[in-house]
């Protein structure tokens, strides 16, 4: 672990310093969104753009790496995020935000492919799954840390937004004064929808719904306490609450559904989340939204609301409900895989997550608009609920199937079929870059 360290700090430095800007970025975007009084269709517009650029870059960033080279790519789109943050600051307009967002997110896809190929090439059969471990753990923990930069000024200033630029700027520097060699990239292919859907409808339908679920709770979710009239504080914590609780359940999740029938822990989770949705629902609400309801109920939720501890138990628990699904998702299909599908099947998952993704925060706005700011959860609430019922119904479908060539492996959310190659069990031979291509 330390010569692992000793090679790779440079790139682990500067990957951390991007995603501590990252999780600054979009939640002080959020909040700033409603101090403008932004309108909220217009807001989850805005932060749909980041998806869009996300998946968008997908598609074309791969061929530019095997053109240009990795350093200039990186290079380049790390000084196009840090341009695109000030383009927020200067240009208050939620329109000119997509644009910035969209911007975003092609960069930050572009990034991740880089510094993934990097580690790939860093690591070997041996030390890869200790790899992807640095590589997660440095991802929650500095999404974590950059939530709480949300304090660093007020929102409505120009600060946090210089904060965010220099951030991505500094992390250049260590990625691009490495001496290693960068490696060689070969393009991964993936597995088509309808394949996919053929070899496990629930994986399939689980991933898109997954897909709507993660990108509101880290976009959205400022949004929401901004609307609540939460405080800095009060938002920059619940959100880091629920970044490291998604990942501190990862394991146990991880461990049961090795043990079980995964397709139960995928519902149970699922059904559990749908729960803890609506038991945040209730936390929060003085007056629940479009519910009618008695004076003596009105005090129950008062008393709650004054104790804002219970809100963060109850948020913290559906993170950890909800997050592991799309790490349970890739284990599942995987299941009724070989080995050597594993990267491709797994790009093909994204592609499936990205298309629920990109419409994600415009969709959960309507919500929001229709229903008050409480229809966050019951946005959450409804594709928690899709999930577990639909894996019910495949349940009486299909027998349960064992492969002993996969188990669970914990994800950060933003990995891309890249770094879906750093997981032990997909076989990959680290030392041949032909084994990216097709099979």
């Amino acid at each position: 672990m330390g010569k692992l360290f000793k090679n790779s700090w440079a790139l682990f430095l500067g990957y951390g310093v991007i995603i501590l800007a990252h999780g600054l970025q979009g939640n002080l975007l959020g909040v700033r969104a409603v101090i403008e009084n932004f309108n909220i269709v217009a807001t989850g517009i805005l932060m749909s753009g980041y998806f869009i650029g996300y998946f968008t870059a997908a598609n074309v960033v791969p061929d530019l790496v095997g053109k240009v080279g990795h350093i200039r790519v990186f290079a380049a789109f790390a000084s196009v995020a840090s341009l695109s943050i000030l383009i927020h600051a200067i240009f208050v307009n939620p329109y000119v935000w997509a644009l910035g967002r969209f911007l975003t997110g092609f960069s930050m896809l572009s990034i991740f492919v880089v510094v993934e190929s990097w580690l790939n090439d860093r690591a070997t059969n041996r030390t890869r799954g200790k790899v992807l471990s640095i590589y997660m753990i440095i991802t929650f923990t500095s999404l974590a840390l950059g939530v709480l930069l949300l304090n660093f000024n007020n929102p409505k200033d120009f600060e946090p937004f210089i904060l965010v630029s220099l951030l991505l700027s500094m992390a250049l520097i260590p990625i691009l004064l490495t001496k290693r060699k960068p490696p060689t990239f070969k393009k991964i292919s993936s597995i088509k929808i309808k394949e996919l859907y053929k070899i496990s409808p629930f994986g399939t339908v689980s991933m898109f719904c997954t897909g709507f679920l993660h990108p509101v709770i880290f976009t959205m979710g400022a949004v929401y306490g901004a609307l609540m009239n939460f405080s800095i504080l009060e938002i920059s914590l619940y959100l880091s609450l629920i970044t490291i609780s998604g990942a501190l359940f990862q394991w146990p999740v991880g461990y049961l559904s090795d043990r079980f029938d995964r397709r139960i822990i995928m519902i149970v989770t699922a059904l559990l989340g749908s729960v803890f949705s609506i038991l945040c629902f209730f936390s929060v609400s003085e007056s629940p939204d479009f519910i009618n309801l008695s004076s003596d109920w009105k005090n129950i939720f008062q008393h709650i609301n004054n104790h804002r501890l219970i809100f963060y138990i109850f948020i913290s628990l559906y993170a950890g409900m909800c997050l592991p699904l799309f790490s349970l998702n890739l284990a599942y299909v995987n299941d009724f895989l070989p080995k050597e599908k594993f990267v491709s099947a797994g790009a093909g998952l994204q592609l499936i997550f990205g298309l629920s993704a990109m419409s994600a925060p415009f969709l959960c706005s309507f919500f929001i608009r229709e229903l008050g700011p409480n229809g966050f959860f019951v946005f959450l609430f409804i594709f928690q609920t899709i999930i577990g019922l639909f894996g019910i119904y495949r349940m009486t479908r299909r027998a349960s199937e064992e492969n002993p060539d996969n188990t669970f492996t914990p994800l950060p959310r933003n990995i891309t079929p890249v770094g879906i190659q750093l997981d032990p069990d997909t076989g990959v031979d680290l030392s041949n870059p032909d084994t990216n291509k097709k099979s």
